[in-house]
């Protein structure tokens, strides 16, 4: 296992490979394989792209995202330019049921609401604002309608898994019941754990995914 001191070390390091953080002073604080960012990025993309680059390294149990927008001077949209802009990245997303979504902007923060089928399309909305010149950040509370589902779902999200080779299936227990699915057990990544949340949103029915796998 990974020192606290070597695991700095390498989230540090995938921090700086990363094309898309050009922020060089991210701070980075690691106890107990738990790692903490904090500091000031200049967009809220960057802020996303420290976050996932940080899942990336092995030996992360947990992350604790303390970093804040701060956008550079010569960038100053009113939220009524932001909110158009996010309406119209929504409309030429082509996975986003755009006309069930709605949205608000408070000073360069998002805020998606209405009701979608599937979750590819709830986070899709999400990615198409995401990226947008102006904003601070992204609240996603767009819910997923219930689905009649005819089938066993745990038995469809693990023999999912099993057809993943990114995921160790038996090391994986899925309980579902009225569309909640709740993951449990051991992981070696936060890719494996994604994984399998991927395979959890996968099946229909589902309309909450609780994880509580452990990464180890």
């Amino acid at each position: 296992m990974k020192t606290d001191y070597q695991l700095k070390h390498d989230v540090e390091a995938e921090l700086s490979w990363d094309p898309r953080i050009t922020e060089p002073e991210i701070g980075v604080a690691v106890r107990d394989g738990v790692v903490t960012l904090s500091g000031f990025v200049k967009s809220y993309a960057q802020r996303i792209a420290a976050e996932h680059a940080a899942e990336r390294v092995s030996g992360v149990r947990a992350l604790a995202e303390e970093l804040r927008v701060k956008l550079p001077g010569t960038v100053d949209l009113s939220d009524t330019d932001i909110a158009h802009r996010a309406l119209s990245a929504l409309e030429w997303d082509i996975e986003v049921p755009d006309s069930r979504i709605k949205l608000r902007v408070d000073k360069g923060w998002i805020v998606l609401e209405g009701e979608v089928g599937w979750q590819f399309e709830r986070v899709a909305a999400e990615r198409a604002v995401r990226y947008l010149s102006g904003v601070k950040g992204v609240t996603n509370q767009i819910h997923i309608a219930s689905h009649v589902s005819t089938y066993d779902v745990s038995k469809r999200i693990k023999d999912a898994l099993q057809r993943s080779a990114d995921s160790d299936a038996a090391s994986i227990e899925v309980e579902a019941n009225a569309g909640r699915v709740t993951l449990r057990g051991i992981v070696h990544s936060w890719a494996e754990r994604a994984d399998a949340e991927r395979a959890a949103w996968g099946a229909v029915g589902v309309t909450n995914v609780d994880d509580r796998l452990t990464v180890r």
